[in-house]
C-alpha cells in the first residue's frame, strides 16, 4: 500500500472519531458520513477531513472505508441501503468492518462486498475512545492473509496490537468470545463488590485483596475508579451495548451448538437492568441497591 491513503469512514461515534483523528495525525486523506450520531466533528474538519452526505459518496472518495457502527443491522443498512457504500464502491476498494457483529452477518456482508467488486476484512476493536484517540487501540482481524499484509500499514495508523484471527469472520467471532470474557469478569467482580459492602468490608481492603490475587487483571482496574471514587469514566461501555454483545454471543454459540450455561446467567445480570444507559461499573451501584 502506498503511505497516504484516502479513508471513508462511517461512523464517528465516540471510537469512530478517535480513528479519523489518528489517521489524520498519520497523514492520511479522510472522508466521513455526515450523521447525527457523530461526535463533534469540527476538530476533524480543521484537521482537513471531508465531510460527506452519503455512503455511496463516502465509497466513490476512498481506497479504504471503515464502518464503525453498532452492529449487525447497522453495518448492513450503511452498506446495502439505497444511495449506501456498495452503490459507490470502486474495484479493489478494501472495506474495514470494525463493529461488533454476528460471525454469520459478516460472511454473508463479505460475499456481497466480493460480488460488487469489493475486499472485505472484520478488524474488532477492544480499548476505549481514550486509546482510539491516542491511535492506541486492539484490533482483532479477520481476512486472507495476504489482504491483512497488504493493509497492515494503514491498521497500524490507529492501532497498536493487531492480531490476525484467520479468515473472515474469525476477527468478530473472537472479539464475540473476548466480550464475553471481559462483560463475565465485569459481572462476577460487581456481585462480589456488592456482597462485601453489603458485608461491611472496605472497598481499599476489596481492592488489595482482589489485585493481589485471583482477582487482579485488565478489568478490575477498568473497575477501580468506580468502585474507590465512584468514577465510570474509565469505563464507558454501557449496559445497552453490553446486552448487545451478549446477545450476539448467544446467537453465535446457539448457531456452534456449544455450552452457554455461565453467558445465560452474565446475560440475565445485564438484561436486569432497567437503565441501559449506565455504564458497565455502574452496575455496582445498582446491585448493592438490591436487597
Amino acid at each position: 500500500m502506498t503511505t497516504v491513503r484516502q479513508v471513508g469512514i462511517v461512523g464517528v461515534g465516540l471510537m469512530g472519531h478517535g480513528i479519523a483523528s489518528s489517521l489524520l495525525r498519520a497523514g492520511h486523506q479522510v472522508s466521513f458520513l455526515e450523521h447525527p450520531g457523530n461526535q463533534p466533528v469540527e476538530d476533524l474538519l480543521a484537521a482537513g477531513a471531508t465531510a460527506l452526505s452519503a455512503g455511496s459518496e463516502v465509497a466513490k472518495s476512498a481506497h479504504v472505508v471503515i464502518l464503525c457502527v453498532t452492529g449487525s443491522p447497522q453495518v448492513e443498512a450503511v452498506l446495502f441501503e439505497p444511495n449506501g457504500v456498495l452503490d459507490g464502491l470502486k474495484p479493489g476498494c478494501v472495506v474495514v468492518d470494525c463493529s461488533t457483529a454476528l460471525p454469520s452477518s459478516t460472511e454473508k456482508v463479505a460475499a456481497r462486498v466480493t460480488d460488487a467488486g469489493g475486499r472485505f476484512m472484520d478488524a474488532a476493536m477492544t480499548r476505549t475512545p481514550k486509546e482510539a484517540a491516542e491511535g492506541r487501540l486492539n484490533l482483532i482481524v479477520g481476512a486472507p492473509k495476504a489482504l491483512f499484509d497488504e493493509t497492515l500499514p494503514l491498521l497500524q495508523g490507529f492501532a497498536e496490537n493487531i492480531a490476525h484471527a484467520g479468515d473472515v469472520g474469525a476477527g468478530h467471532t473472537l472479539k464475540l468470545l473476548h466480550n464475553f470474557v471481559s462483560l463475565g469478569f465485569s459481572a462476577v467482580l460487581a456481585e462480589a463488590t456488592a456482597a462485601s459492602r453489603k458485608a461491611g468490608i472496605s472497598d481499599t481492603a476489596l481492592l488489595e485483596v482482589l489485585g493481589a490475587g485471583g482477582g487482579g487483571g485488565v478489568v478490575l482496574e477498568r473497575l477501580r475508579p468506580y468502585i474507590a471514587e465512584n468514577d465510570p469514566s474509565g469505563f464507558k461501555f454501557t449496559v445497552a451495548n453490553a446486552s448487545k454483545d451478549l446477545g450476539y454471543y448467544h446467537t453465535m454459540t446457539n448457531e456452534l451448538g456449544v455450552e452457554r450455561g455461565v453467558a445465560g446467567a452474565v446475560h440475565a445480570l445485564y438484561t436486569s437492568i432497567e437503565d441501559s444507559r449506565l455504564s458497565v461499573p455502574e452496575i455496582i451501584g445498582v446491585l448493592v441497591q438490591r436487597g
